[in-house]
C-alpha cells in the first residue's frame, strides 16, 4: 500500500491545488452524482404523459433510485479499499453520467426505468468520495473534511429535486438529464486532474470478493461499529418520517399549500448540510460525543416544537424543521468519523456498511409514516418520530465512548 501526503503538504511540495479546493471538488461531484436520485420526484406526471407510463411505472422510477443506490453500496463501494478513490470516483462518475444521458433519451418507460436503475448504482461514486476525504486529510482535520463531503450529498438530494422542476419547466424534463450529464462529465475530468491519487492496496486481502466477504462480516469483527450505527439508522427513520409528515400535514387543512410552496419549506433543510462542517470542527476537537448527544438531542426537541403547527402555527413548525436538520447533520458527522477510525485501511467497506443500515433506517421511517399518520395524525406522527430519535439517544448516553 502506498502512503499518501496530506492535500496540505502535497500542495506545498507538487503546487496542487489547496486543501478546500479539493474537499469543494469532492463536494461538488458528491452532490452532482446523486442529485440524479431525486430528479424523478417532481417529474412523475410529465413521465406519465409524454412517455404514456401508468403511475406505478413513473413511481417505480423512484424506488428503482433506492434499490440501485442499495445495490452500489454494496457491491461498488468497498471497492474504494482496494484501487485509487479518485480513479474509481471519476469512472462512477462518468457512468452515471452516461447512463443519465440515456435516461434523458429514453423513447419509452422501460428504458428509463432501467437507465435510471443503473445510474444509481454507480451514483455511489459519492460514497467513495466520503471515505476518500478521510483519507486525504490530517486528523485534525478529518471530521471537518468529512462533513464538507457530506453536505455535497446531503445538499443534492435537496438541490436536485428543486433543479429538476425549474429545469422541466423552462426546457423540458429531458433537458434536466442531458445537462447533469454533461456535468458530471466535466466533474470527472476535475476530479481525475486536481484531486491527489490517493492510496492502493492490491494485495491478495483487497481482492473484490474477499472486499465483500470482509464487508459483510464487519459487524462481527467491530462491535464498536453496530452502536453508532444503530443510532444512525434510529435517527434516519425519524428523520425520513418527518420528510413525508411535513408534506401530509401542509397539503391538508389549515394549510392546503400548493407544492411549490410545500416545496420551498423543504428547503429550509440545507440549513443541516450547511452547519455540517461546523459540527466537524467539534468533532475534530475532541467532542465527537458531545455532538452526537447535542444533535440527538436537537432533533428529539424540534419534533415536540413541532406539535403546535397542526393549528396552523407554521412557526413551530420552521424552528422544528430546523432542530431536526441541525441534528441529523451533527449526529451523522460524529458518527460516520468514529466508525472511520475503527479500522482506517477498510474505511470505503465500514462506509457501505454504514449507509446501507443508515438508509435501511430511512426506508424503515418511510414505511412507518403513513401508518402512524392514517391512525394518529400529526400529534402521533411527531411522537413517533420522537421515540425513535430518543431512543438512539438513549442508546447513546448509557454507551461507553469509543477510543
Amino acid at each position: 500500500m502506498t502512503n499518501t501526503n496530506s492535500p496540505a503538504r502535497e500542495a506545498a511540495v507538487t503546487g496542487s491545488p489547496r486543501p478546500s479546493l479539493v474537499l469543494l471538488i469532492m463536494a461538488v461531484a458528491a452532490g452532482l452524482s446523486v442529485a440524479g436520485n431525486y430528479f424523478a420526484q417532481p417529474l412523475l406526471g410529465l413521465l406519465r404523459s409524454e412517455l404514456a407510463m401508468s403511475t406505478t411505472a413513473a413511481g417505480l422510477t423512484i424506488a428503482m433510485a433506492q434499490v440501485g443506490y442499495a445495490l452500489g453500496l454494496g457491491l461498488l463501494v468497498p471497492l474504494g479499499d482496494r484501487y485509487s478513490r479518485r480513479g474509481l470516483a471519476a469512472i462512477l462518475l462518468v457512468g452515471t453520467g452516461v447512463l443519465l444521458a440515456v435516461a434523458g433519451s429514453s423513447p419509452n418507460g422501460s428504458l428509463l426505468l432501467m437507465a435510471t436503475g443503473l445510474a444509481a448504482v454507480t451514483s455511489v461514486g459519492a460514497q467513495v468520495l466520503v471515505p476518500f476525504a478521510a483519507e486525504i486529510s490530517a486528523p485534525d482535520r478529518r471530521a471537518r473534511s468529512i462533513g464538507i463531503v457530506m453536505a455535497g450529498v446531503l445538499a443534492g438530494g435537496l438541490v436536485g429535486r428543486a433543479f429538476s422542476g425549474v429545469v422541466a419547466d423552462l426546457a423540458g424534463w429531458r433537458a434536466v438529464y442531458w445537462i447533469t450529464a454533461a456535468l458530471l462529465v466535466v466533474t470527472a475530468l476535475v476530479v481525475l486532474r486536481l484531486l491527489p491519487a490517493g492510496q492502493r492496496d492490491t494485495s491478495d486481502a483487497t481482492r473484490p470478493l474477499r472486499l465483500w466477504r470482509s464487508t459483510a462480516m464487519l459487524l462481527v469483527e467491530l462491535p464498536a461499529l453496530r452502536g453508532p450505527i444503530t443510532i444512525a439508522a434510529l435517527a434516519m427513520a425519524s428523520f425520513t418520517i418527518h420528510l413525508t409528515a411535513i408534506t401530509l400535514l401542509l397539503v391538508d387543512s389549515p394549510y392546503e399549500w400548493s407544492p411549490t410552496t410545500i416545496g420551498l419549506v423543504g428547503l429550509i433543510g440545507v440549513v443541516g448540510p450547511l452547519s455540517m462542517p461546523l459540527a466537524g470542527r467539534f468533532v475534530d476537537g475532541g467532542h465527537s460525543r458531545a455532538v452526537l448527544l447535542a444533535g440527538l438531542l436537537s432533533a428529539a426537541v424540534g419534533w415536540l416544537l413541532m406539535l403546535p403547527a397542526q393549528n396552523g402555527q407554521v412557526a413551530w413548525l420552521i424552528i422544528g424543521v430546523v432542530l431536526i436538520n441541525v441534528g441529523q447533520t451533527a449526529m451523522l458527522n460524529s458518527s460516520q468519523t468514529t466508525c472511520y477510525e475503527l479500522r482506517p485501511e477498510a474505511r470505503s467497506r465500514i462506509n457501505a456498511v454504514f449507509m446501507t443500515l443508515f438508509f435501511a433506517g430511512g426506508a424503515i421511517g418511510g414505511a412507518l409514516a403513513p401508518i402512524a399518520w392514517v391512525n394518529a395524525h400529526w400529534t402521533g406522527t411527531c411522537l413517533l418520530g420522537a421515540v425513535l430519535v430518543g431512543t438512539g439517544l438513549l442508546i447513546a448516553g448509557l454507551s461507553r465512548r469509543t477510543e
